[in-house]
């Protein structure tokens, strides 16, 4: 081997561990980590002598937003406070009485049944129990 192929070679292989170490950093960069979803079967989201009639609370459960709702009669119900047009989240308009998305004005109950605008089906709904004036808000039995 004579040294100009030689100076090639190590050159070359210069070259190619320099754009190696570029192109990395930045792949992992741009390569979001794995996380493990957490399996969360129930949260705790207050007590029941704090909401008023009327009102609502959005709640971490687990990852997810969850929606949770006093009715004017008293009763509380709980859904998935994730849009189902664009993944918006969700707020209750206590002067309509509603679910209100402002990304594209969509509309649903407070059964979480689609009324107008762009949602293509309704929210998720989840349980919602009373234990000793703590609120249990847990997944739905599959």
């Amino acid at each position: 081997m004579d040294r100009r192929k030689f100076t090639n070679m190590v050159l070359a292989g210069g070259l190619l561990g320099w754009i190696g170490s570029v192109l990395y950093p930045i792949v992992c960069y741009l390569t979001p980590p794995k996380v493990a979803e957490a399996n969360v079967g129930s949260v705790k989201a207050g007590t029941a002598s704090d909401f008023r009639p009327n009102t609502a609370q959005i709640v971490k459960f687990g990852r997810k937003p969850v929606i949770l709702i006093r009715t004017e009669g008293g009763d509380f119900r709980a859904l998935n406070a994730t849009c189902t047009h664009l993944d918006c989240i969700v707020q209750y308009r206590t002067d309509l009485k509603q679910i209100w998305c402002a990304c594209h004005n969509g509309l649903y109950d407070t059964r979480g049944r689609n009324i107008s605008g762009p949602p293509p089906r309704p929210l998720d709904e989840y349980v919602v129990k009373v234990v000793n004036d703590e609120i249990l808000v847990s997944r739905p039995a599959v």
